[in-house]
């Protein structure tokens, strides 16, 4: 493995057994990466359970035909009632002479106490499963999930020591800095969908017209939306690698890209369009970012132009005083004799 994973030069020549070699250690280690990450993942999936439910648990409030919610306050009501029956019953027994009927509502009491006491408190709403192997198959897939994305730093700096000696090293100057920014920016469209996209989506789709409908979230549903939406926001989160590189590359000018806005701000509508949820509020906090982006980028490379400019006008700068002193006529000193 050692000897597959040396560091290839650019003008090094390899023979395709050993291209082959390289590319089958360096998936080994990315399936060793994703497995270690799926394995931990696993084991404190309750936290990462939590993690995914608490947009869910803090945003939906539940409407007056949610039968589970239903069910539970009637069963508070209950509880309300017995503790009630059973203060009634104590103050009865102590009014009471006979025994056996002292010692009756006493044990009445204390069993309408115990009832009272295992009655289900209301808490936050959590998504529910219907089969018999929902439970565990959901688990383990959102294990999967947060193993990918725990181990895509390692998967891609794989991909980037596969790829990177077939650049030439002018062309490295742009695409390691592009690469390396590729993990960052994925990480941060993954926060931003948390905290920002997924609360909003879930709060304006679970909370409208809720006494419509008998509100029942399920487990498979709710959790392919949400990692479905963070994946999308880490993605969008590329756009300033992909704009900045083919603004490098020349396919584009930053000048083009700007003058083009217009035509860019549709694609942005229509990529949202058909990203998951399309509601108006998802569609929104979708577009919003992907425009700013877009701006940050044209910003971005225009700033690199500039350098690119004046670094390119010192070159010519110096090649021109090089070719001034090189075409001068040389100075002759001559002293006089006495």
């Amino acid at each position: 493995m050692a000897s597959a994973l040396r560091t290839v030069a650019h003008d090094d020549r390899l023979s395709l057994v050993e291209h082959l070699t390289e590319l089958r250690v360096r998936i080994v280690v990315c399936l060793v990466a994703f497995v270690a990450a799926t394995v931990f993942c696993m084991v404190e999936n309750q936290r990462i359970l939590d993690i995914l439910n608490k947009p869910l648990t803090t945003t939906v409030k539940p409407g007056r035909n949610d039968p589970l919610t239903n069910g539970t306050r009637f069963d508070q009501r209950m509880a309300i009632y017995l503790k009630q029956s059973a203060e009634v019953n104590r103050r009865t027994a102590a009014a009471v002479e006979d025994a056996q009927l002292k010692r009756d509502l006493l044990a009445l009491a204390n069993e309408g106490d115990r009832v009272a006491a295992s009655a289900p408190k209301l808490t936050a709403r959590k998504p529910v499963t219907l089969g018999v192997s929902e439970p565990f198959m959901q688990t383990l897939k959102v294990s999967a999930s947060a193993g990918l994305l725990i181990s895509l730093p390692l998967i891609l700096f794989q991909l980037y020591a596969f790829v990177l000696p077939a650049f030439s090293p002018r062309e490295k100057q742009i695409a390691l800095p592009a690469m390396l920014g590729i993990p960052f920016l994925f990480i941060g469209g993954v926060v931003f969908g948390y905290f920002t996209v997924v609360p909003s989506a879930i709060r304006f789709l679970q909370n409208f017209n809720t006494d419509a409908f008998d509100v029942l979230i399920q487990a498979q549903p709710y959790y392919k939306f949400v990692l479905m939406l963070l994946i999308a926001m880490g993605l969008l989160f590329q756009i300033p690698i992909g704009i900045v590189a083919i603004t490098r590359v020349g396919i584009v000018s930053t000048s083009q890209l700007a003058h083009n806005r217009r035509y860019a701000i549709l694609a942005i509508a229509v990529l949202a369009m058909l990203l998951p949820g399309q509601d108006p509020v998802t569609m929104t906090m979708l577009m919003a970012p992907m425009y700013v982006l877009f701006e940050g980028s044209i910003l971005l490379s225009w700033l690199l132009d500039r350098r690119a400019a004046r670094a390119h006008a010192d070159d010519e700068d110096l090649v021109d005083l090089e070719d001034s002193l090189s075409s001068s006529e040389p100075v002759h000193v001559t002293r006089d004799q006495d």
